[in-house]
């Protein structure tokens, strides 16, 4: 039986995931805390931004996982639950204090036997039946989730900007979430064509380029190429996902799709922010991980929340174009490999 490349590649980064988890809490959140160096008596805004970087790797584990699986419903949905859980580990480990690289090999290891007891949990069994169009439609919204969060991340701030972790730990969340974006992306394609491979690549470079210049720059002017990088990525996405119904893109939707994604993603995540002031999620998350809350003239905001809301909205709406009457473009192309029968593997 024929492995399908994506199930490697989901298990692979989803472990990579958990390996930054491991590092994000080991690490970097021990930055954060009161005893870090970088503490201040009254916490402001940003302050527990490894905080973001580790809830970022902890919907990564998730993503990784339905994209081995292919977007199946029942997994997807297990999956969602994992991260429930394994966001209330987040939180009682986080109170553990645990500080130095000692730890990130034990946080790893407890954390990869999680993911190897998931992976048994969600293997395909013989017989089960897969909609394909509600397949790739779900993969297609893990592709915009890890997009939103791979600008997210590269962009994260702290109150001084001056750890000198910032950026290597913001830019290597950037990166794991882009190849996830991309992954998922051309997992959600109806067929693998040499174009679409191309086209891959010359968005991983333009990724790559885009998530750089967003970290190195100073918080004020690194808005600009967050928004390019973020508009970029979820319009290849259009490109790699969608059918394209005589062998080549219907240029019209995707120019539309990415003046929509360019117009709608900065009211989004302004209403998302309003909306995450109002609802006192950081506030409660910070009071269970037993640290310091964020002075009254500031706000606790968890931009991995607003990213992850931001790329589920976008990709509901950008998954409506999966499956709407045009045939896969299978006649100019290599036999497909996505989710489907043509692809069958373990998980």
């Amino acid at each position: 039986m024929r492995v399908n490349p994506r199930y490697g590649v989901g298990l692979l980064l989803a472990a990579a995931s958990v390996l930054w988890w491991a590092v994000g809490m080991a690490v970097l959140q021990p930055l954060t805390e009161p005893a870090g160096p970088w503490s201040e008596v009254l916490p402001g805004n940003n302050t527990y931004w490894a905080r973001d970087l580790r809830f970022t790797a902890l919907i990564g584990i998730v993503l990784g996982l339905v994209l081995a699986a292919g977007g199946r419903r029942v997994p997807t949905r297990i999956g969602a639950l994992l991260g429930v859980g394994w966001l209330l580990a987040d939180v009682a480990v986080d109170r553990s204090d645990l500080e130095g690289w000692a730890y990130v090999a034990p946080l790893a290891i407890a954390g990869c036997a999680v993911l190897a007891g998931a992976v048994l949990l969600l293997r395909r069994r013989p017989g089960d039946d897969v909609d394909e169009v509600a397949a790739r439609r779900t993969l297609l919204v893990c592709a915009c989730v890890a997009a939103v969060l791979a600008v997210f991340g590269a962009g994260v701030e702290s109150p001084t900007d001056r750890e000198p972790q910032l950026t290597w730990a913001g830019l290597t969340t950037g990166v794991l979430m882009l190849a996830l974006t991309l992954s998922c992306a051309l997992a959600a394609a109806g067929s693998v064509t040499g174009a679409r491979r191309w086209l891959t690549a010359g968005l991983a470079m333009a990724g790559l380029a885009g998530l750089t210049a967003t970290r190195l720059l100073p918080p004020d002017p690194r808005v600009l190429p967050m928004w390019a990088t973020a508009v970029l990525l979820l319009t290849g996405i259009t490109l790699l996902a969608w059918d394209h119904p005589d062998g080549r893109p219907h240029w019209g939707r995707h120019v539309l799709a990415g003046v929509s994604i360019a117009v709608g993603l900065p009211v989004l995540v302004i209403i998302l922010v309003t909306v995450t002031n109002l609802v006192p999620i950081g506030p409660v998350m910070t009071a269970l991980s037993g640290n310091i809350s964020i002075s009254d003239a500031d706000s606790d905001v968890l931009i991995s929340v607003v990213g992850l809301v931001a790329g589920l909205v976008i990709g509901v709406f950008l998954a409506r174009q999966i499956g709407l009457g045009y045939s896969a473009d299978c006649r100019h192309s290599e036999p497909g490999q996505p989710v489907g029968k043509a692809g069958q593997d373990s998980l």
